[in-house]
């Protein structure tokens, strides 16, 4: 019997079954909501572009296509989950946190965006972190030779 949450070191490098079911959960619901707001307000956008808005849509189009890949490669597209936990905490750090300290978070613009990044801590424990701080920090021998 398989034991989804024994890291699996022949397929998976170390990274238990459960967790790569989580990051594929996590590719999936990126590309679904992420790819219908991006695509469909850049679809249906009349008029000349505001340059930052254009942008922002923009990349958030790019990360649901690349979340894409995540479903069939979850550990190699692994960056894009470690961009969205970092993006969205310094976000709501830097925005959300200081409005709802001085209680104008209720109603603003910013209210609706901080529902939403306030789910970040689905792609933190989606992550498998030992296999990341491994791969991206530590930085096996197997590694550099492919550079």
């Amino acid at each position: 019997m398989i034991n989804i949450f024994s890291p699996d070191y022949e397929r998976w490098e170390g990274v238990s079954r459960i967790k790569i079911y989580l990051l594929r959960l996590l590719y999936v619901l990126m590309a679904l909501f992420l790819g219908k707001d991006a695509w469909t307000f850049i679809f249906t956008h009349k008029g000349a572009w505001d340059p930052a808005e254009a942008m922002n849509f923009s990349v958030w189009a790019s990360y649901s296509v690349l979340s894409l890949l995540g479903i069939l490669y979850p550990l190699r597209m692994l960056p894009l989950v470690m961009l969205e936990i970092l993006y969205k905490t310094i976000w709501l750090i830097l925005v959300a946190y200081p409005l709802w300290m001085s209680n104008q978070l209720a109603g603003s613009p910013a209210e609706g965006m901080t529902f939403v990044f306030a789910l970040v801590p689905l792609p933190i424990i989606a992550m498998p972190w030992k296999y990341a701080f491994r791969k991206y920090v530590l930085m096996t021998k197997d590694d550099e030779k492919r550079k």
